[in-house]
Order: C-alpha cells, then sequence, then structure tokens
C-alpha cells in the first residue's frame, strides 16, 4: 500500500489506443499475444488457425475491422495455443504450439514452416518458449501429457524430457529465465508451479505450493521472482531467493476455469490479468488489489453475461517510460492500450 494514504496507486497514465476487430466470421478466441523481440511487431494466434502478424505503428491511433491491415497471415494446421518469436538474430521466426501436439517454427517473411517436432504424442501442447545461450537457441514445450520438453531447434534432437512433480498432470506454462540464468519456471494441472535448473532437468530445484487449483501461468519478474496464475481466482509472487516463499497474492479478476492470460511488465514492475468476466486487470507488484481494471468493447455487464473472456493479454517490454499492453478476447477482438509514467 501507499506510505502516505494506504491506497494502492497507479504511476502510470493508461488509456485506450485502438481495437482490431476480428476478421473471422466464426469462432476466433485468441489464445497468444507475442511482441517480436524489437517490440515493433505483434504477433496472434488461436483457435482461428492463423497467425497474424501486426506492425504496431500500424495500429496505434486507429480502429480496424478487416484484414486489410494485417501485415502477413500464416494458416496452420490446427488450432494454435501459444506463440513465441526465436530470440536468434538468423531471420524472423515464430515458434507454436498447437492442439495436435505439434511444435512448429515459422519462417515470418516467407509464411512457410521451417521447423516441425511432434514428441508429445499428439497431446495438446498449452506452451512453448525460447532461450539464447552461448550462441545456441534451446527450445522448451509444455503439454497435456505431463512432459516438459527442451530441445535444440538447429538439429531437432532431443535434448532433455521431465515430467515436474513425477505425475501426469499435464503443463501449463514454460518460460527461461529471460534475464539469461539457468531457470525455467513451469505451471502444472497439479497446482504447483515447479523450478528447474535447465543444466539438469531432473528433479525440480523449487516447488512452489500455494495455489488450490491448476496453475496455468509461471512468468518471471526478474531474477529472484516468479509470478504465477491459477484458475483459483489469483495470482502469486513468489521470492526464489529466500526460501521459495510467497510475497504477496493479487486478487480481484474471475478466473476459475479458462486461460485468461498473464503477462508481466518487467520495467514498471506491473503485472496483467484477464478475466472470466471479460476485463482487464493490472496489478502492482507492490500491491495485492488491482490498480487498474478496463472491461473491453462490447461487455454486457462485470460477470461477463455474455460469455465473452479475456483469453489472451501481454506487455511490450522494450521501454521504461513507454507502456503498451495488449489483450485480446475470446471473441478474436483485440484491444491496444498505451500509456505513460504520471
Amino acid at each position: 500500500m501507499d506510505r502516505d494514504n494506504n491506497i494502492p496507486r497507479f504511476d502510470w497514465d493508461l488509456s485506450f489506443s485502438t481495437v482490431v476487430s476480428s476478421p473471422s466470421t466464426g469462432t476466433d478466441a485468441i489464445g497468444a499475444i507475442e511482441f517480436d523481440p524489437s517490440g515493433e511487431i505483434l504477433a496472434t494466434g488461436g483457435i482461428a488457425r492463423k497467425i497474424r502478424i501486426y506492425r504496431l505503428n500500424s495500429l496505434l491511433g486507429t480502429s480496424r475491422d478487416d484484414d486489410d491491415h494485417v501485415e502477413s497471415c500464416i494458416c496452420t494446421p490446427a488450432k494454435l495455443s501459444s506463440l513465441k518469436w526465436r530470440p536468434d538474430l538468423t531471420g524472423r521466426v515464430i515458434g507454436s504450439g498447437d492442439y495436435d501436439g505439434v511444435v512448429t517454427e515459422y519462417d515470418v517473411e516467407k509464411g512457410v514452416p521451417v521447423f516441425e517436432r511432434d514428441e508429445h504424442g499428439g497431446r495438446k501442447i498449452w506452451s512453448v518458449d525460447y532461450t539464447l545461450r552461448n550462441g545456441s537457441v534451446l527450445g522448451a514445450s509444455g503439454s497435456d501429457d505431463g512432459t516438459v520438453q527442451m530441445w535444440d531447434p538447429r538439429n531437432g534432437g532431443l535434448d532433455e524430457t521431465v515430467r515436474p512433480g513425477g505425475g501426469a498432470a499435464a503443463i501449463c506454462s514454460v518460460e527461461f529465465d529471460p534475464f539469461g540464468g539457468n531457470f525455467l519456471a513451469v505451471g502444472c494441472a497439479d497446482r504447483n508451479a515447479y523450478v528447474h535448473d535447465i543444466r539438469r532437468l531432473v528433479d525440480p530445484i523449487f516447488v512452489l505450493d500455494g495455489h488450490t487449483k491448476t496453475v496455468t501461468y509461471a512468468r518471471f519478474m526478474d531474477q529472484h521472482t516468479i509470478v504465477t496464475g491459477s484458475t483459483d481466482g489469483s495470482l502469486k509472487l513468489w521470492d526464489i531467493a529466500n526460501g521459495q516463499r510467497v510475497v504477496r497474492t493479487f486478487r480481484g479478476h474471475v478466473n476459475s476455469r479458462n486461460f485468461v492470460g498473464l503477462s508481466v511488465w518487467r520495467h514498471g514492475g506491473l503485472v496483467v490479468s484477464g478475466s472470466e468476466n471479460n476485463e482487464v486487470f493490472v496489478y502492482d507488484k507492490r500491491w495485492g488489489e488491482p490498480v487498474w481494471v478496463r472491461g473491453l468493447g462490447g461487455q454486457t455487464d462485470r460477470f461477463g453475461s455474455d460469455r465473452r473472456f479475456v483469453s489472451s493479454v501481454c506487455w511490450r517490454q522494450a521501454d521504461e517510460d513507454w507502456c503498451t499492453l495488449v489483450a485480446g478476447g475470446s471473441d478474436g477482438v483485440l484491444e491496444i492500450f498505451s500509456g505513460i509514467r504520471n
């Protein structure tokens, strides 16, 4: 809480910038939103079996309602649950995890697949991530088959397979330490999150036990803290440098059954979560209550009686003094919010 008035303070003037309506006539729930490393290119994927690529500067400040302003569009063979840009600088390549259990990498400029892995036995992949280590790119995927797999995309070889917790519970989230460390954070349907040392993917070095339902997301806030999200309706901030303890629990959003998205903006110390009442909730890591709440367009009421919900969220990481937040809905609509420090 704020030391002066005991009220959570929001240090950013965040406001609506533009909406990008779904060009599809059918179901088009957005399952993934990802900025490329430059922060200039935005990719989305989901139920529509398409990866849509946008240039951020062409979207800000205008309303879009068709495909005319999509930079490029890649059709995929299956529904997509996750997207992640490869961190190497050899080309513009994005990786995807799909409902058929396949990881596919696409050359965005050519719109063609350049790499494919099918190692999860046809079980749905919920999350993919990459890290760049000593000039080599490592990839990881988590699946309904209860395994995390790590590989080197250069040769397609399977490096490691691990079952966090030792069971068959679905793996919902994987993320490498974005600060260059050796950790891999894993969110699991067994109600726990796990932190593994990628140099020896055997037993976890930390077990984050505190949620009462599936852990859908695990994200690094910094080298020492991790944020987890769960269908128990809470987010938790964990200190993994001092006994893997819970520093703070965030509540306000609604989440009991769906993937609603979770993203951290490390420059600003902010966490954003979607919600099943079709609202976006922003939390400051210093306080457990939300500091900013915004309903997506077309919302009927706070209880989401039209059954639409926020299904994915993403912060742009590139700037320190300017923030950009993108939220995607179960109806396929994107909304972009921008702000400056107060």
